[in-house]
């Protein structure tokens, strides 16, 4: 990217589960993004009624290293030339204006995922997944598809990874696991109580543990050792916002295969390259049996 952006979404995301000082600079700073770029700690402090110490404790909220991190952020949110936000469907919809609404919903959650995405904790994730001897994937629901495309994802590369949409069967598998293994939990919300119990037994056991939820702090990522996070898309009346949130997951699962396949390219093409070549084999066998 040119320019850091997202600040304005993580405060916004934020904005009800920060403490009542922390409350009043973020809604400041949304409200008079222009101006508070501009200003120091002390001078945000005291525009907002609070001070400097609760700038610095809101930056730490927000996983951020400081204040000219968010400001930065904040900066690349105002050069922003468009900010459509997400459009509901109508009773009787045209279905051109219903692919047009489901495009640009779909554009503006990956393109707000990017910008929430922390680097370090991406390199942390794909640095515990290439060394890890098994990936268990588990997710209820919606997230549960998130989960099995993970699966099918990695195995595609030679990685032993499971897919769980049952937490008997996922807990039971952490509970046999080692501390090669990795446990990845998902959950859009955070706050799946199967899944923050999962990542809990698999933590116990001594796995890596990785969330991939909404922004913000949650009963799931505050358990997980790297936390990856996904845009908080509103829910419309209609719930298109379900498909965007969807959408943003499976597009933080691309990015974690394709990052662990970059850090080992010749092994991930060959592997890529042999389970194609068998998937057209059997592809061909069933043609011949037909005829």
């Amino acid at each position: 990217m040119a320019y850091l952006t997202g600040g304005l979404i993580m405060l916004t995301e934020m904005l009800s589960k920060l403490p009542p000082s922390e409350r009043k600079i973020a809604a400041y700073m949304i409200e008079h993004p222009q101006e508070a770029i501009s200003l120091t700690a002390h001078e945000i402090g005291k525009k907002s009624a609070t001070s400097s110490a609760a700038v610095i404790r809101l930056c730490k909220s927000l996983n951020l290293k400081g204040l000219p991190d968010l400001k930065l952020r904040i900066a690349g949110d105002l050069q922003k030339t468009t900010q459509l936000g997400l459009r509901d469907i109508e009773p009787n919809e045209h279905p051109e204006t219903i692919i047009d609404k489901m495009t640009s919903n779909s554009v503006q959650t990956i393109r707000e995922t990017a910008e929430l995405l922390n680097l370090q904790e991406l390199e942390k994730a794909v640095d515990i997944l290439n060394q890890a001897r098994r990936i268990h994937f588990f997710g209820i629901g919606a997230s549960g598809i998130i989960a099995l495309d993970g699966q099918q994802k990695f195995v595609r590369i030679d990685k032993t990874a499971y897919a769980f949409t049952d937490v008997h069967m996922a807990t039971t598998m952490v509970a046999t696991a080692t501390e090669e293994d990795v446990a990845i939990g998902i959950s859009f919300s955070g706050e799946t109580r199967e899944v923050a119990k999962f990542l809990e037994i698999a933590k116990k056991k001594g796995l890596k543990t990785i969330s991939l939820t909404k922004y913000g702090q949650s009963l799931v990522s505050d358990i997980a050792e790297v936390q990856l996070y996904t845009s908080a898309t509103r829910e419309p009346t209609f719930r298109s916002g379900a498909t965007s949130s969807r959408i943003a997951q499976l597009q933080v699962i691309d990015i974690l295969f394709m990052c662990v396949a970059s850090s080992q390219y010749d092994k991930s093409v060959k592997h890529l390259n042999e389970t194609r070549d068998a998937v057209d084999s059997l592809r061909q066998s069933r043609g011949r049996i037909k005829k």
